[in-house]
């Protein structure tokens, strides 16, 4: 064989082994896109062994902070913050020392040394034990081999930081035992005061407002914010992280709900009528409302009722929305109005016939029998009836001029909205009822009964919302609660003023009805009011309620029981000032059931007169008038100071001062403050003098 040839060949050897690798590759190559396509779309994996090679992946929900209800001025009412709750596992790492035969004893021991200057640190921030005691608790637990031990109240956020920084609770949960669990807690700075219409919330997590009421149920869709979720994934070290490969929704922080409520004129409200109920154990409960004429809105709605247990009277029942029942003689304006609107009185001189003070099926009006005699008249005027509160008075002028076309007079009352639920910023508005001429049971009685403020029933605001469209020349605003909707300070929604009726009469016919009213607190039913800093307007009204089951079975829709004993509904409704109204308010008792009557003139009169006084007293408008026509002493005004040296603060005396300054002083000092009550400082615990660590919680009630 040549050369040549021999060359050849070798080259052919070499190409045929290239040519086999080619084939080979060409093999594997398809082998493993195969395997990769049999891996993606058709391999399933042992379930048993995946579950134990994958980081369990959990949904954590993160919920949103829950927005706040604001005062008219910014001032609180509702507010959301966190707390942590603070626990530890006393057996931690115990069983992995005790599986370490060589070193076990000593890092058991050496983890016993770190339990005490543990217990050091939460006797300093958790003061209500000693370090001894709060070590004995640990070292007992973990002898019994407990899992969980509770630890002092709950903290705030700063706190928390502070204590994971102590000794053993360091190194977490795993190795440390600490435990702790966020709640988010809704606080109420002002207690109890305006809570019925505030209202009440558990937690933020359920969206819904079926267990909410108030403010709170109203508006939760608005303050409740929008959930947002995350996937964690467990590590080798059982620690929890975000798993990057599962999708997470940020939450959204609910929005904050600016009120038209003053908190100044609902503690003045709620002490005013607190004043003339609370210790008079035959009143159920009330309930006073303050408006503002112009706009309608409220600033200030007590509801206080007694609760049976406890004899104290308490925010639990919304009287002012939820409770319609016969108004009795307040609804006799409403009476004048429709007969000066219809063109049949002219004016509250006009004189009718006494006639002894009886109507064909109605009670006789001993009222009108005095009068004769006293008078020696048999005619009265409509003013000298408005001001007696006589009920033929006003029943004549509705059977008189109405009794052949009932239906005008009735559809008057719808038109002052008298007839209807109109929607309000709390659920719960309990609808008015007004007679129907057309039905079988209807007589000039109901005409006559109707004029007088029976045979109809209506709550507290509509009574109001009347009352305060006569202030308002005619004009009826819509009663509201909510100025605006906000988000991070800046308004994204704006509520307000709106309008129900733009005019239910015509404004001479509101000041002749108005001239009417202060004649009843100057020389009428409501003397009571007749002295007050400004002159108010007004009307008094008594009224029988209708018995149900649970006051008498046998007497249920009567007006008393066998034994006589009755329940009243009492009323001052008014404006003032009279010839300015700026502010309208009413005031309504209930009584129990018993043998003696209550009267508008009375309690709810005087609850009205420490209304009025106290908010000629601090409304800005008239201060200054005050302020213009004499001189105030000069008041040099210092914050206490607190002295801290290293951990240790010396109490100053806090009597006196506002919340605001209080928080101010103690948390720039590293001090908590945990305060009840509305006002300023009546006391605080512990005393001045005392000397407190820093962390410390120091406790004041306000007054």
């Amino acid at each position: 064989m040549s050369g040549k040839e021999e060359k050849k060949g070798s080259r052919d050897r070499i190409g045929k082994i290239l040519y086999i690798f080619y084939i080979l590759a060409l093999i594997g190559a398809l082998a493993v896109v195969g395997k990769l396509i049999y891996t993606q779309w058709f391999f399933k994996p042992d379930p048993t062994l995946t579950k134990i090679l994958t980081p369990a992946v959990t949904k954590s929900i993160t919920k949103p902070e829950r927005g706040a209800i604001l005062a008219r001025d910014g001032r609180a009412l509702a507010i959301s913050f966190t707390t942590y709750t603070i626990a530890m596992d006393p057996s931690v790492m115990k069983d992995v020392f005790a599986a370490d035969k060589e070193k076990g004893k000593e890092r058991e021991k050496a983890w016993l040394q770190e339990a005490r200057a543990l217990s050091e640190g939460l006797a300093r921030i958790f003061p209500e034990k000693s370090s001894g005691e709060y070590y004995e608790m640990i070292r007992k637990d973990r002898e019994a081999g407990k899992r969980y031990r509770a630890i002092g109240q709950p903290v705030s956020y700063e706190t928390l930081q502070e204590i994971k920084a102590l000794p053993l609770f360091n190194q977490g949960q795993y190795k440390g035992g600490l435990i702790v669990t966020q709640k988010d807690v809704r606080q109420y700075p002002y207690g109890s005061l305006a809570r019925r219409t505030i209202g009440f919330v558990r937690d933020n997590t359920d969206a819904s407002s079926n267990n909410y009421i108030g403010l709170e149920g109203k508006y939760n869709h608005r303050l409740h914010g929008q959930l947002g979720y995350q996937y964690m994934k467990t590590t080798d070290g059982r620690n929890k992280i975000k798993s990057y490969d599962s999708l997470s929704v940020k939450a959204v922080d609910g929005e904050d709900i600016r009120t038209t409520l003053d908190v100044d004129f609902q503690d003045l409200a709620d002490k005013s009528l607190r004043a003339q109920i609370d210790t008079n154990r035959k009143i159920e409960g009330g309930c006073a409302i303050v408006m503002e004429v112009k706009t309608g809105a409220i600033r200030a709605m007590v509801n206080l009722k007694r609760n049976p247990e406890s004899g104290n009277m308490e925010e639990s029942m919304n009287y002012a929305i939820g409770r319609a029942g016969e108004p009795g003689s307040i609804f006799k304006a409403t009476t004048i109005m429709t007969a000066i609107e219809d063109g049949y009185l002219t004016s509250l001189d006009e004189k009718i016939p006494t006639n002894h003070g009886d109507i064909a099926g109605l009670p006789h009006d001993a009222h009108i029998s005095d009068w004769e005699r006293e008078h020696n008249t048999k005619e009265i005027s409509v003013l000298d009836g408005l001001k007696m509160s006589s009920n033929y008075v006003f029943a004549y002028l509705a059977i008189h001029n109405y009794a052949d076309k009932p239906q005008d007079f009735i559809d008057k009352l719808y038109m002052y909205k008298l007839g209807e639920a109109f929607d309000f910023d709390l659920d719960g508005m309990a609808t008015p009822v007004l007679p129907n001429p057309k039905t079988a049971g209807w007589s000039l009685k109901s005409l006559g009964t109707t004029a007088y403020g029976y045979s109809v029933a209506e709550t507290p605001l509509h009574i109001l919302t009347f009352y305060n469209a006569i202030a308002n020349g005619g004009k009826m605003m819509k009663p509201y609660l909510v100025e605006s909707i906000e988000k991070d300070g800046m308004v994204t929604e704006k509520l307000g003023p709106s309008i129900l009726n733009a005019s239910i009469c015509k404004k001479a016919t509101a000041d002749t009805i108005t001239r009417g009213l202060k004649a009843v607190v100057g020389e009428g039913t409501a003397k009571r009011l007749k002295n007050t800093k400004t002159i108010v307007a007004g009307k008094t009204g008594t009224a029988r309620i209708v018995l149900d089951n649970s006051d008498s079975p046998t007497h249920a829709g009567r007006y008393q029981d066998e034994r006589g004993r009755k329940k009243n509904q009492a009323t001052f409704v008014g404006f003032f000032p009279a010839d300015q109204p700026k502010y309208s308010l009413i005031v309504v008792v209930y009584s129990i059931l018993d043998s003696e009557s209550f009267y508008g003139g009375t309690l709810p009169a005087l609850a009205a007169r420490g209304i009025v006084d106290g908010i000629w007293a601090i409304e800005p408008e008239w201060r200054e008038e005050l302020q213009a026509n004499g001189k105030l002493a000069a008041v040099d005004f210092k914050l206490p100071e607190i002295e801290c040296k290293d951990d240790n603060c010396v109490l100053p005396e806090l009597k006196g001062l506002g919340l605001n300054d209080v928080l101010y002083l103690l948390e720039d000092a590293g001090l908590e403050c945990e305060y009840s009550g509305v006002g300023h400082v009546a006391g605080q615990s512990p005393k001045a003098g005392t000397k407190v660590k820093k962390g410390s919680k120091i406790k004041i009630t306000l007054k």
